[in-house]
């Protein structure tokens, strides 16, 4: 799937989207859109996001204006050690809480 004008600033809007990975339901995860990508944090301080590395994910996305569904967008999950700009980055979305993690996810757009 291609990122669409609308995709694009629907997920820089985001500070949340729901992934559904196999064998897992709906689960809504904190994001950060970055560098065409979309990043998870997962456990520790955060939520444990329901991703493997690899597993291929469907995100879906809200209006940003009428919180109404906006699309869903199938992605690719690979696990990651983010650099310490795009570490900063996700720490600083986070404006209610100090996020600690285990693990850090790139979501990838099929294109």
């Amino acid at each position: 799937m291609e990122i669409t004008r609308v995709l694009d600033a629907a997920l820089r809007k985001a500070a949340a989207v729901w992934i559904t990975s196999p064998g897992h339901g709906p689960r809504l995860v904190h994001a950060h859109w970055r560098a065409d990508a979309l990043w998870v944090i997962s456990g520790g301080t955060e939520p444990e996001a329901p991703l493997t590395d690899g597993a291929e994910v469907t995100v879906t996305v809200r209006s940003p204006s009428t919180h109404s569904h906006l699309v869903d967008a199938p992605a690719v999950a690979h696990l990651t050690e983010p650099d310490d700009e795009t570490a900063q980055a996700l720490r600083t979305a986070r404006l209610n809480t100090r996020p600690e993690w285990e693990a850090v996810y790139r979501l990838e757009f099929s294109s």
